[in-house]
């Protein structure tokens, strides 16, 4: 059994203990052993499953097949004497010699020694069958210069709110945009939050249930099926167990992986919680505060069955602790504002400031912290995007409406390293599927479904040095 199977299933364990009956606790503790040999064989791509399969079988045949009694052969019977037996017979009279002389004895003739026959010869004992030589184990994913990813991720209120001349971010593009690459052209996949963090950690495409944001853990109907290239059929919420994720693929490499949300508490204590999602009823929408929507983590049985949701998706107040060393931040951090400093419409207690300008105000005061830390400064790269679109604001009474924007889902997005061009542009089309797939690439690990598509951009090689980079 891998190591990383044992820490899975150790994880689990704890994190069972730990849920709540809302958050699937009895079915998360009852499928912890075969969720286990599923994951463990599709992350690690060893054939995990068929070992354990074979050993509970043959436990469960030991259990309960009981040997046969042999009968013992009966002893042989005694043989009775017959009555012949019990009379003493008279010995019979000699014979009386003969008249006629005996004839002398002719010589005795002894017959020639025979030599003994020569011993064989013992065969040759047979040498043993070669075993045939172990398969080499496939080599272990290797990081390139970048070992710490950040990525936050805000909603937007348009490209111009947050890069154009009348940019409503100053601190985002006055500030910020100086230090890094613009990519000038990223842009999601649909206006609501759900589907771009589904789909930055996994590559699955958006379906309807995703678009309209998840309030129940819905599963995908049992008529769902996978394709070749990865993507699960059909609508629904929770995907599968075999449907794999970034930290999944992270964790089978070797490599950590946090999820920071804030305001994330429980909803019935309101005591901070990990792993926060509804499960059996609606969510409870709080102003402001934390949501599901925001959480992508939560959506996936891989990560859910297995415990890695409930030990390393936590409140953000964990960030700061976890920043003050290297050894303690996470190879890949992803990091989600509140509804209001994520810059959702409407989200903000009246009178602060919201939006566009909550966003702002939350980057200004958490990138300092993460810029900052020893392991940026060592070998990071920090990623500010957006992962959903607010609905156009209403003109002011009495203004025009501003005009239509070409692309209502380019958002723009910034890219921040020692290893990125600071005050560059790159036009390329970028969008979710491209950050799953630079993250991937960075830390050498295979591409998980729409990442996989050659029409996926990646940014990957100018910041591994490829391709004519620095």
């Amino acid at each position: 059994m891998s190591g990383w199977l044992r820490v899975r299933i150790r994880a689990a364990l704890a994190a069972a203990a730990t849920l709540t009956g809302k958050r699937f606790g009895l079915l998360v503790a009852s499928s912890v052993v075969a969720t286990s040999a599923i994951v463990a064989a599709a992350a690690t791509n060893q054939p995990e499953a068929s070992p354990l399969a074979s050993i509970l079988g043959h436990s469960l045949a030991a259990d309960h097949t009981t040997p046969a009694a042999v009968r013992p052969a009966p002893e042989p019977e005694p043989e009775e004497a017959g009555p012949a037996a019990a009379v003493e017979r008279e010995p019979a009279p000699a014979p009386e010699p003969s008249v006629a002389p005996a004839p002398e004895p002719e010589p005795a003739i002894v017959p020639e020694e025979t030599p003994p026959a020569p011993e064989p010869e013992p065969a040759p004992a047979e040498e043993p069958a070669e075993e045939p030589e172990a398969a080499p184990a496939p080599p272990k994913p290797e990081a390139g210069r970048i070992k710490h990813v950040f990525l936050v991720s805000l909603v937007s209120s348009g490209y111009q709110a947050a890069f154009g001349s009348a940019s409503q971010m100053p601190y985002l593009s006055g500030t910020l945009r100086p230090q890094g690459t613009l990519l000038g052209n990223y842009a999601v996949l649909d206006k609501a939050i759900t589907p771009n963090g589904v789909a930055a950690i996994s590559g699955q495409p958006p379906n309807k249930m995703t678009k309209e944001g998840c309030p129940v853990l819905t599963a995908f109907p049992s008529t769902s099926t996978t394709t070749k290239a990865g993507i699960v059929t059909g609508e629904g919420c929770a995907y599968p167990v075999e449907t794999q994720t970034l930290g999944d693929q992270l964790e089978a490499a070797g490599f950590s992986w946090r999820a920071y949300m804030e305001g994330m508490a429980s909803p019935t204590t309101g005591e901070p919680e990990n792993c926060v999602y509804p499960a059996t009823e609606p969510e409870t929408a709080v102003t402001g505060g934390y949501s599901s929507q925001l959480n992508p983590f939560a959506h996936f049985h891989s990560l859910l069955d297995l415990g890695a949701c409930a030990t390393d998706d936590v409140p953000i107040t964990e960030l700061k602790v976890d920043l003050k060393s290297a050894a303690k931040t996470a190879n890949v951090s992803y990091i989600s504002p509140d509804l209001c400093s994520a810059g959702v419409a409407g989200q903000c207690a009246e009178g602060e400031p919201t939006g566009p300008a909550a966003a702002d105000a939350w980057l200004e005061e958490v990138v300092p912290e993460i810029v900052g830390s020893p392991a940026f400064k060592k070998d990071g790269l920090l990623i500010i995007a957006f992962g959903g679109v607010n609905p156009p604001s209403p003109p002011a009474e009495g203004q025009p409406a501003p005009p239509a924007q070409p692309n209502p889902l380019r958002t723009g997005a910034l890219v921040i390293s020692q290893f990125a061009t600071a005050g560059a542009s790159d036009g390329a089309p970028y969008d979710p599927y491209s950050l799953l797939r630079t993250t991937e690439e960075l830390f050498g690990l295979g591409q998980l479904a729409k990442a996989a598509d050659p029409k996926t951009k990646t940014l990957a090689p100018p910041l591994l040095g490829e391709n004519g980079g620095a």
